[in-house]
């Protein structure tokens, strides 16, 4: 879709989006650790400069501009979120669906909503391509004009999913350059099944529009279990969540969803698996990290033998056993937390959900 833009018609509203975006940073940017904090600046900086995902720019360079980015948080840190105008009209910051009826035709979406740890996240970008599958509306947007330091590659906001493709080329970059030893074994695989070689970070480079159309599929899947998933509660799974944010609870239950959304007869894995996309599965595998991946043991486990055997009847079986899994555990936390709400005593709640949930994954 040719983005049609007159000159100077969206500055305004940029601006607005870009402002409420550096307020969310200022107030949520203790929520990540040093080390996610550090890495979603860098990323931040290359969204600012321009810069492609593979280039590094001299460290310095990087610390300067932190310190300048820290320095106008705290300028900004207790103004509120600005409504946004448009076209005569103003908007709530995350009515979505109104100001998006506006934006559509003119090629732009705009994006809004509560992240990992309920950070509010705001974004505007170019939308580069518009259809449905299976029913579902399906938007890509390709160069973000306003965004935060939460960004992911794709998600659902009012019915329609979205892949951010700059987003999902960064981010697949970052995943393979950075990848934890136990997934390499499987990152080798899904570039060998591609072509590519393990450490030939210029073929990555020359292909990486490629490998992104390739995991993009496994974002698009993901998102349509997520719709498709009638497992959980969602007003009570998202009333836990706002209950225990920025918590080892919050991570359990976000990753019992994932996985039962992937596991689910709509998501990611069904999709790999009646499409026999081997280097999707390797992907998939070799990016599992963190509560994922101590949930969900057996499909990297099936992964294994798949690459000796080559019999997708191993991953068939792991993503049904995964699926039947996650869905007792989210039963069992469901029944929790509303046994808690029953009580009155969320405290209760919160620790029966970490004692019989969430610390046999660590013992």
């Amino acid at each position: 879709m040719a983005l049609a833009r007159p000159s100077g018609r969206f500055e305004r509203l940029i601006s607005q989006i870009q402002r409420n975006c550096d307020l969310s940073d200022a107030r949520y940017a203790g929520l990540y650790s040093v080390c996610g904090l550090a890495l979603r600046l860098r990323d931040l900086y290359k969204w600012e400069k321009g810069l492609a995902p593979w280039v590094e720019k001299e460290p310095a360079d990087i610390l300067d501009w932190i310190g300048r980015k820290e320095e106008a948080w705290e300028e900004i840190r207790e103004e509120p979120y600005r409504k946004l105008e448009f076209d005569n009209h103003q908007f709530d910051p995350f009515d979505t669906r109104a100001l998006n009826q506006l934006l559509h035709d003119l090629g732009l979406f705009y994006g809004a909503g509560y992240g990992r740890g309920l950070k509010p996240t705001f974004f505007l970008a170019e939308i580069m391509a518009d259809n449905q599958v299976d029913g579902t509306p399906v938007i890509v947007v390709a160069k973000e004009l306003a965004r935060d330091l939460f960004a992911v590659p794709a998600l659902t906001q009012d019915s329609t999913i979205l892949i951010r493709q700059h987003i999902a080329e960064v981010y697949l970059w970052d995943q393979m350059v950075y990848i934890n030893k136990s997934g390499r074994s499987a990152l080798e695989y899904a570039l060998s099944q591609m072509g590519l070689g393990a450490q030939d970070r210029a073929d990555w480079k020359s292909n990486l529009t490629e490998l992104t159309r390739e995991v993009m599929g496994i974002y698009l899947h993901h998102e349509m279990g997520e719709l498709a998933s009638d497992n959980l509660d969602r007003e009570l799974w998202q009333e836990m969540i706002g209950a225990y944010p920025r918590s080892s609870i919050e991570l359990f239950a976000r990753a019992i969803k994932d996985i039962l959304a992937d596991t689910g007869s709509q998501g990611a894995l069904h999709y790999i698996l009646s499409e026999r996309r081997p280097a999707s599965l390797g992907f998939y595998v070799a990016f599992m990290e963190g509560m994922h991946k101590s949930l969900f043991p057996e499909i990297a486990d099936a992964f294994t033998d798949f690459v000796k055997h080559e019999d997708w009847n191993l991953i068939e079986r792991a993503i049904n056993t995964g699926f039947e899994k996650a869905r007792g555990l989210a039963d069992r936390m469901m029944a929790l937390f509303q046994q808690g709400k029953q009580m009155r005593d969320l405290k209760w709640a919160e620790e029966a959900l970490v004692d019989q949930l969430v610390k046999p994954l660590t013992s």
